[in-house]
């Protein structure tokens, strides 16, 4: 039998905390990575959101923190960044790790393989790599051995769309979900996460851990999300027409 959509999410509450993915979720994918040009009217879609729940709304992207505020200014609210890797608290301090040695190692190697084929992008977050086969989908296999080969000691990589990316051990969207859950002003509510990709499962699997739910954005796919958008567009309709 086909695979089905799961249902949209029920009326939300004003005691929710919101957390959300970026790309292919409140914008459209780009063929660019991190690209700042595609805003998509982000910041008009997030202020009223934020507005309505009492700042209880944090971004959590595979984007850098830098990215991220640089895509959303002049508004500023919780984020999280490099797959949870370095956040950005709600009065606005800045939390990261010390850099991996192994992670320069790794940003050689990969430079090497991204020079040597026509197609492929590295991109550089600082505290994570990303190798995109998008503009050339033959070569996910070499992609894959590459960061499978710069992997090493306290790194680890993990697929995306159309990617292979390296981050520190130990750190995900659903770290980011529990830390930003034990402090204003996301403490104490229902937690909703929403993704579109692989990464993002973390991300709904924390916010189960504390009795909230996931939505998936995109086609049907196995997935910890119990609530579905196809489309990056009904997901901002929905929000857009919240009665917060």
């Amino acid at each position: 039998m086909p695979e089905t959509t799961l249902p949209i999410p029920p009326a939300p509450d004003p005691d929710w905390a919101w957390f959300s993915d970026i790309d292919g979720t409140l914008i459209e994918l780009s063929s660019e990575p991190s690209a700042l040009q595609s805003r998509q009217h982000l910041p008009e879609v997030l202020a009223p959101l934020y507005r309505r729940v009492g700042g209880a709304l944090a971004l959590i992207s595979g984007r850098s923190v830098a990215n991220i505020l640089e895509l959303i200014k002049p508004f500023q609210l919780p984020l999280a960044g490099c797959h949870g890797v370095e956040r950005r608290l709600a009065d606005g301090r800045i939390i990261r790790p010390v850099p991996s040695p192994q992670m320069e190692l790794a940003r050689t190697l990969l430079t090497d393989v991204a020079n040597g084929h026509d197609g492929l992008f590295l991109e550089d977050k600082g505290f994570a790599l990303a190798l995109h086969y998008r503009q050339a989908p033959h070569l996910e296999a070499i992609c894959r051995t590459a960061v499978e080969n710069a992997t090493s000691g306290d790194l680890c990589w993990f697929p995306g769309k159309m990617v292979y990316e390296i981050k520190p051990r130990g750190y995900s969207k659903g770290t980011a979900v529990e830390a930003f859950m034990k402090t204003d002003p996301f403490r104490g509510r229902k937690p909703v996460f929403i993704g579109d990709d692989l990464p993002d499962e973390d991300g709904f699997e924390a916010v189960r851990t504390f009795g909230g739910l996931g939505i998936l954005i995109g086609p049907h796919r196995s997935t910890k999300a119990l609530f579905q958008f196809e489309t990056v567009s009904a997901l901002r309709i929905w929000l857009a027409e919240l009665p917060l």
